[in-house]
């Protein structure tokens, strides 16, 4: 059986096929995108940052690893979500979507290693 393969992307990026499952982790609606042109499947906004970690880090460079231990505390402490969004993947192809114009430090970035680590 082949891995399972999960990506990130900027939800403004077109959709493709090889996406398979796109799921929104963001906790606000990204701006501009009108909903019927977002491609989304499921838009799982409990699995993001809060809003208080997500105004602290404000994509700071000197931030990212401090809202990363941060942010998977906050996973930690509620696990609820990650579980949505394992039972929704299944073990289909998957791409956690986001907003932020940071490509490399951004909270769908940060969910995808501690889903990675976490496995098991």
């Amino acid at each position: 059986m082949a891995p399972q393969t999960i990506a990130v992307k900027r939800v403004y990026d077109p959709a493709a096929a090889e996406d398979g499952k796109r799921i929104l982790v963001d906790r606000v609606w990204p701006r501009g995108m009108q909903k019927r042109d977002a491609a989304i499947d499921l838009w799982l906004k409990d699995i993001a940052p809060s809003t208080a970690l997500r105004q602290w880090f404000g994509h700071k460079e000197e931030r990212w690893d401090d809202f990363c231990r941060r942010y998977w505390q906050e996973l930690d402490g509620n696990p609820e979500p990650l579980r949505r969004l394992r039972d929704f993947i299944g073990g289909a192809p998957a791409t956690l979507l986001y907003g932020a114009r940071e490509r490399e430090r951004n909270n769908a970035v940060a969910l995808l290693r501690y889903v990675e680590k976490s496995k098991g």
